[in-house]
């Protein structure tokens, strides 16, 4: 599992738990490996949702001013 290995950042969770649904939609898998593939999969989903909420966080941080979070659109062909 991977909290035995060393620790993933976010693109390498999301790159392994992309592996192991296509791993557990081919179907080859047995049922107990397949348990173990869902269990670690659920492990990674965790694991990349908090640090999607921590990145979140950050960027309310860095974009509070004066103790209001102003909203602004994310403009990402700039």
């Amino acid at each position: 599992m991977a909290s035995k290995k060393k620790a993933l950042n976010f693109e390498e969770s999301l790159q392994t738990l992309e592996k192991l649904v296509t791993d557990l939609e081919k179907g080859d898998l047995s049922l107990e490996d397949s348990l173990k593939t869902f269990e670690e999969g659920i492990a990674l989903t965790r694991h990349c949702q908090t640090a999607l909420q921590e990145a979140e966080q950050k960027v309310q941080l860095l974009t509070e001013q004066n103790g209001e979070i102003s909203s602004q659109p994310f403009d990402n062909e700039g």
